[in-house]
């Protein structure tokens, strides 16, 4: 602050007597200078760094809820949902920027599309149209593959089907591997899931990658009565969704840290628990995907 830049500079140089020259300077007034300094001024100052501790406490316990760490927005939900607490985002982010309480920041998707499909693979068109939203719980299912770094060095792969109206995820498959039954087991666990219901005229979007061009994947969406649409090659924004997902997911998870396979399997399956039941969405009415998906089932009964 300029106050305080001045007075350093006074008391460090033994200026007392070039108060005005410095106030000058910095573009400050010499009465503004001394009114910060007064008695009553560091008091009030005194008091309210006092109240901002105590709300930095009370924002670190939504940000370390259940151990994911959360920006803004989701530290509001939070303490709305969790702790009956009003926060507006100014102030939030007021105090995070002032104690260096660190937002995740979203990275880049290195993922790189497999081998291109042979003369047996088939694209099919792009049904959706980016109308993700359709209100519908379980009709737009959106699915992609990730992969997962962890211990030293070692790779994993991760695949989802998401809700689109909800932003639920239905089904995960982990998988050492990135052979076709990645794919083939998310759709297989998707079916046996008796917590989901699918709509009348469900169908699966993804991208053009080798998965989902597959003869045998594509059989089996016929099997289970699935229709299927993909985006247009090369075009991210046609699945964005899935992306934003796969985003948050690694900014709020520790797969690096983890050592074995199954430390990585058990992660996941806590970061699907905390996503889909305790963390609230800025696009959902602030309710979380659960919450949001008997919303909408509520407002069709």
């Amino acid at each position: 602050m300029k106050f305080e830049l001045i007075r350093e500079v006074v008391q460090e140089y033994q200026l007392k007597n070039h108060i005005q020259y410095l106030c000058d300077l910095v573009g400050v007034s010499r009465s503004g200078y001394y009114r910060y300094w007064s008695e009553e001024a560091q008091k009030l100052r005194d008091k309210q760094e006092k109240q901002d501790v105590e709300v930095r406490d009370i924002i670190l316990k939504a940000y370390r809820f259940r151990n994911r760490p959360k920006g803004a927005r989701q530290i509001k939900m939070t303490l709305e949902t969790q702790y009956d607490i009003q926060y507006n985002l100014k102030r939030i982010r007021r105090i995070m920027n002032k104690y260096d309480i660190e937002c995740p920041v979203r990275k880049a998707n290195p993922y790189r599309r497999m081998a291109k499909a042979t003369h047996e693979h088939q694209t099919v068109p792009n049904h959706l149209e980016r109308d993700f939203k359709q209100g519908v719980p379980g009709k737009v299912l959106l699915t992609d593959i990730t992969y997962l770094y962890y211990g030293n060095g070692q790779k994993a792969y991760l695949s989802t089907i998401k809700d689109g109206s909800t932003n639920q995820i239905l089904a995960y498959h982990v998988s050492r591997y990135i052979t076709l039954d990645i794919a083939t087991i998310t759709i297989e666990k998707l079916m046996k899931n008796r917590n989901v219901t699918l709509a009348e005229g469900a169908f699966i979007h993804s991208d053009q990658g080798v998965h989902y061009t597959h003869p045998e994947y594509q059989k089996l969406l016929n099997k289970y009565q699935l229709g299927q649409s993909m985006s247009r090659r090369g075009n991210c924004w046609d699945n964005a969704p899935q992306e934003s997902f796969f985003g948050h997911f690694k900014d709020e998870t520790s797969i690096k840290s983890c050592q074995t396979l199954e430390e990585v399997k058990r992660e996941v399956k806590n970061y699907m628990t905390y996503y889909n039941h305790y963390r609230g969405q800025w696009n959902l009415k602030k309710m979380t995907p659960a919450l949001y998906r008997n919303h909408l089932l509520n407002q069709a009964a």
